[in-house]
């Protein structure tokens, strides 16, 4: 079976599917799938390199290159054929090729909406999302003949816009580093910032992005006294800078407590840090959070995420945002070795649950399920 999967970009500035598209498509491989991975890229911009099994397939964007248009792109897939096609992210004209590609074949189209679903991302913006369906990818959503959710939230997500197509819930899968990396990991950010060295370190590690809920939760770590713990705010800048991040911490007069950095050209921070936080108005799966749980990291999440059974695994807390601040206190108030065995508990969760192996066979065995049904 040969299969190709589009996503916008592979660029690290553009969260989570930039890098789990890559590594579901590189076990897609190890399933015996032959997978080409397609992505846009800006003009003049050097490729993201990888250790790749599947094929990576790079092309460059022309304006208006906030909608990924690429006549390249859209070449390849007009003379190539795929038995199917898998397209990640909306609202861009990627999809409007992959449909295109499938047509023109009879191929499966299989859409994975990587959290544009979801409730407050499907709301922010709404009329542009309304444009893009009726004059960006028109017709896409009816024809899809399947949908991948990451999360039985985003299932339920799907199901609540009125597509009755098959869905696959297949999770994504995270690495579990070993101690020698978290070591690693810990020393470089001490030579980063050596004012961690000495502290306890709540991580906020994502995008800059207002549905991260960042600003609210400066706002609320600056409303009470701390301790000796640090909150290290490390991410990739994108509608806010680091600089204006420091601007709010400055009119709280939090300074000595939060730390912010861009992460780009760091490794992750999570082999200094004692708890996650992440207080998001949506997520379709939140890769950061099982990446803190592989590293051994309890984690505090919003019930808008999909890790309600954080507390069933004893490895963090899935609170209402109105329940936040006090869920947050609790949790700064536990002795340290009750974190470090929820950190235990939940590295043991993401090692028996969320292995890309799992995913690329679930994944494989629903695009069998869709070829079948077209034949």
């Amino acid at each position: 079976m040969r299969v190709c999967h589009l996503v916008p970009s592979l660029e690290d500035r553009h969260g989570g599917p930039s890098k789990s598209v890559r590594a579901l498509a590189n076990h897609l491989v190890s399933a015996d799938v032959r997978v080409d991975l397609l992505a846009t890229i800006e003009a003049g911009q050097s490729p993201v390199r990888g250790d790749d099994d599947a094929s990576v397939k790079i092309f460059p964007r022309v304006t208006p290159r906030w909608l990924c248009r690429s006549p390249e792109l859209s070449r390849h897939l007009a003379t190539t054929d795929y038995d199917l096609v898998h397209n990640h992210a909306l609202w861009l004209l990627p999809l409007r090729y992959a449909r295109a590609a499938a047509q023109r074949t009879g191929a499966p189209l299989v859409i994975s909406p990587r959290g544009m679903l979801s409730g407050w991302a499907y709301d922010h913006r709404r009329w542009r999302k309304q444009l893009a369906e009726l004059f960006v990818h028109p017709g896409a959503f009816r024809d899809a003949a399947g949908w991948h959710a990451t999360s039985a939230d985003e299932a339920d997500d799907i199901r609540r816009r009125g597509f009755t197509q098959p869905v696959c819930v297949a999770p994504n899968g995270v690495p579990i580093p070993d101690f020698a990396e978290l070591a690693h990991q810990r020393l470089a950010w001490l030579e980063i910032a050596p004012a961690l060295a000495g502290r306890r370190v709540a991580l906020f590690y994502s995008r800059f992005h207002r549905k991260k809920r960042l600003r609210e939760l400066v706002a609320l770590w600056a409303a009470a006294p701390r301790g000796d713990w640090l909150l290290l705010i490390a991410g990739v800048e994108e509608d806010y800078t680091v600089a204006e991040i420091n601007q709010w911490i400055a009119t709280t007069g939090a300074g000595e407590s939060i730390a912010v950095f861009a992460g780009a050209g760091h490794p992750p921070p999570y082999g200094l840090a004692s708890l996650f936080l992440l207080p998001s108005h949506s997520e379709n799966f939140g890769l950061v959070i099982a990446e803190a749980l592989a590293a051994g990291m309890p984690a505090l999440v919003t019930d808008t995420t999909p890790w309600r059974e954080l507390a069933g695994h004893r490895a963090g807390w899935c609170v209402p945002w109105a329940d936040y601040a006090a869920a947050l206190q609790s949790a700064l108030d536990q002795p340290a070795n009750d974190l470090l065995a929820m950190g235990v508990a939940g590295r043991k969760w993401a090692a028996r649950d969320f292995s890309w192996e799992g995913a690329a066979r679930t994944l494989h065995a629903f695009y069998l399920q869709l070829s079948n049904a077209r034949s």
